[in-house]
């Protein structure tokens, strides 16, 4: 379950909050329909349930595993809509700039990154964040709950499929499957699924990553009373990857 943060980790937590913020208004991306010349538009990837409220956002294919621990802080439990915020490149050119899962209707008052609870916070420098790794191109978010559906439902098809590739195999139909039915703001090969694993009620949405394997970062949106309403996993600084100065890079803890 959770990691439970010692008292020391929570007191440089405290310390730290600054800078722990996204360097920019994460709000605005879901609410503007323009940034730095490029239209921006949402794009809704249905529901997503938290039966637990231990939910963590890892790349589906490579990173989410059984003991692959939730962030410290639990989120509402329910049923909550999931958002992307897509930023049109250039003509049919399409790339998702953050997700968003609506815990309430409550505005954010701030954003603070999402964390495990054992984080180096010591260590941590002026612009850098810790996020989550990818290297599937591919990301999802989901409660422990469904991580643990869909790695039952993953060792089952291994079992059946001794040398198969999970993604190949069975998700590329899935994909392609996708995009057929809602080919807006999609690749041929489909950029998203909100798969639901058999035998279960418990759906797994997978998304592009921005522009695909690297670290990114996860916010948690809090309201006036420091709770928590929304989640918001940012792919692409939209300003810097296509404001006029775009001489700087991101950089990552």
């Amino acid at each position: 379950m959770n990691t439970i943060p010692n008292d020391q980790w929570l007191a440089i937590y405290e310390q730290k909050q600054q800078m722990l913020t996204p360097p920019i208004e994460l709000h605005t991306y879901f609410t503007s329909t323009e940034m730095s010349g490029k239209a921006i538009n949402l794009l809704s990837l249905g529901e997503i349930t938290i039966p637990t409220g231990n939910i963590m956002v890892r790349d589906p294919l490579v990173y989410l595993e059984r003991n692959s621990a939730p962030y410290f802080r639990k989120v509402p439990t329910g049923i909550f809509p999931l958002t992307v915020c897509v930023v049109t490149v250039e003509e049919d050119h399409y790339r998702y700039a953050a997700v968003k899962v609506e815990f309430t209707d409550k505005t954010p008052q701030k954003f603070t990154e999402a964390l495990i609870g054992n984080e180096d916070l010591e260590n941590l420098g002026e612009g850098e964040y810790f996020g989550f790794n990818v290297d599937a191109g591919l990301a999802t978010v989901v409660d422990v709950k469904t991580r643990d559906a869909y790695l039952e439902f993953y060792d089952q098809w291994k079992k059946e499929n001794p040398d198969g590739n999970i993604y190949d195999d069975y998700f590329a139909d899935v994909f392609a499957q996708s995009y057929k039915d809602h080919p807006k703001y999609q690749r041929s090969a489909g950029d998203y699924i909100n798969w639901t694993i058999p035998d279960t009620d418990l759906s797994i949405p997978m998304f592009q990553t921005g522009f695909g394997d690297g670290a990114y970062p996860v916010y948690f949106g809090v309201d006036e009373n420091d709770q928590i309403c929304q989640l918001v996993i940012q792919f692409i600084d939209i300003e810097l990857a296509f404001g006029e100065d775009d001489s700087e890079d991101e950089v990552h803890a």
